[in-house]
């Protein structure tokens, strides 16, 4: 009725599994790197608030940083 072609394109069905195992690996460096930004957002926003008040000591952001994610880590 239909050719093989029109289903499975060009590539065939290696080409089709070869898609739809990039496609999750894709989906999960993106799932993967959301969870990161999200862990090391509320630390950064501390920091930057930090640096901001102590007019730029990196120390006391670092420090403040630092303190933030041990405190994420130690919420989970």
């Amino acid at each position: 009725m239909f050719p093989a072609t029109l289903f499975l394109g060009s590539f065939g069905l290696m080409g089709l599994l070869a898609l739809l195992v990039l496609l999750i690996l894709g989906i999960i460096i993106i799932v993967v790197i959301v969870k990161i930004l999200f862990f090391i957002l509320p630390a950064a926003i501390v920091a930057l608030i930090v640096w901001l008040i102590s007019g730029g000591n990196e120390v006391l952001a670092g420090i403040a940083f630092i303190a933030i994610a041990v405190l994420s880590i130690l919420k989970r």
